[in-house]
C-alpha cells in the first residue's frame, strides 16, 4: 500500500474535509477550488475505467468510451487486482445506492 508512506497530517486533514462534505454540491464547489479541471477529470476517468474492467469491458472499448490511455487502463487494472479493493468497495456501494434509488 502505497498510501501508507504518505501518511501524515496534512492527508488526514485532506481525508477529513472530503468526508466533512455532505452533498455533491459541496463537492463541486470544494475539488474545484482543490484541483485543476483536468485532475477532477483524470479521477472520474480513472473510477470509470474500474467499472468497466469490474464489467469485462475490453481495453479498446474502455479506451474508445473514456479516452484513457493504455497505460491509465493498466494501471487502474493492476489496482483492481493487486491493490486495497477501494474501487471495488466504492463501485459496490454506488451500484447499491443506485438500485436502492
Amino acid at each position: 500500500m502505497q498510501i501508507n508512506k504518505l501518511r501524515g497530517k496534512e492527508l488526514d486533514q485532506l481525508f477529513e474535509a472530503i468526508l466533512s462534505l455532505e452533498n455533491i454540491e459541496e463537492c463541486y464547489q470544494f475539488f474545484d477550488d482543490l484541483c485543476t479541471v483536468n485532475e477532477i477529470q483524470s479521477l472520474a476517468q480513472r473510477l470509470e475505467v474500474a467499472r468497466m474492467l469490474r464489467e469485462g469491458n475490453t481495453y479498446h472499448k474502455i479506451e474508445t468510451e473514456t479516452g484513457a490511455s493504455t497505460a491509465t487502463i493498466s494501471r487502474v487494472k493492476r489496482c483492481l487486482n493487486y491493490g486495497s479493493d477501494a474501487y471495488q468497495m466504492v463501485l459496490e456501494r454506488l451500484q447499491d445506492d443506485k438500485e436502492k434509488a
